[in-house]
């Protein structure tokens, strides 16, 4: 009985030693695992694709309004027009569709008049008038100009498109003076340097010219 007892011991120690060899084994597995290969999630998600921007990016890269108003091409401006005419029209004494009348709209006040068009309390409550800026703003996005508009035209995106609709809708009745061009950021610096310059000579003149008197 004894020599059997002692045969399963062993057997039992046997066991429990590789059971306990095998977990050191897998403990040290993990760790080298871990060490090696991050379960991190990457900043940024996703791939970058080249040539494809970035939501916001860009945004405040290219010529401003005034820029695209003074060289705009009126008539890509009327073929934009085309997305607008399924609600608008656009002619002296047109009718109002879906949308109001647009002769004459530059310049005009904003959500007023357009012979009794029921304009949505979010244009009717907006004041001011719809200035080139205004008129930008709302053809980027209508709903964020005013929010609770019925207009249900998401906007255009492309802001030359944007300044060659309003200067072609500038000639249906309105013929406003369109802004001059923004200085070039560049001729503003050669201005600022050539003034510096400009200053610094006169004074380093007004002490030779006190010296002579």
């Amino acid at each position: 009985m004894q020599g059997k007892s002692s045969e399963m011991g062993d057997r039992f120690n046997t066991v429990a030693g590789w059971a306990l060899f095998a977990g050191i084994i897998a403990l040290g597995g993990a760790i080298v695992s871990s060490k090696y290969f991050h379960d991190e999630r990457p900043e940024p998600m996703g791939y970058a694709i080249e040539g494809v921007e970035a939501e916001g990016e860009g945004a405040a890269s290219g010529p401003g309004l005034n820029t695209l108003l003074a060289s705009a091409d009126v008539a890509a401006g009327e073929k934009v027009f085309a997305k607008c005419a399924a609600c608008h029209t656009i002619t002296s004494g047109g009718a109002n569709g879906i949308g109001p009348n647009l002769y004459a709209t530059v310049g005009e006040e904003i959500g007023k008049g357009k012979a009794g068009f029921a304009f949505s309390a979010a244009l009717s409550g907006k004041g001011g008038s719809w200035t080139f800026e205004n008129l930008d703003h709302w053809l980027k996005s209508p709903r964020e100009f005013a929010p609770g508009t019925k207009m249900t035209f998401a906007g255009l995106g492309n802001p030359v498109d944007r300044a060659n609709l309003i200067a072609w809708m500038n000639t249906q009745g309105s013929n406003l003076p369109l802004p001059a061009a923004d200085a070039a950021p560049a001729a503003e610096g050669a201005n600022a340097a050539e003034a510096e310059a400009g200053n610094a000579a006169n004074a380093s003149e007004a002490p030779a010219a006190n010296a002579a008197e």
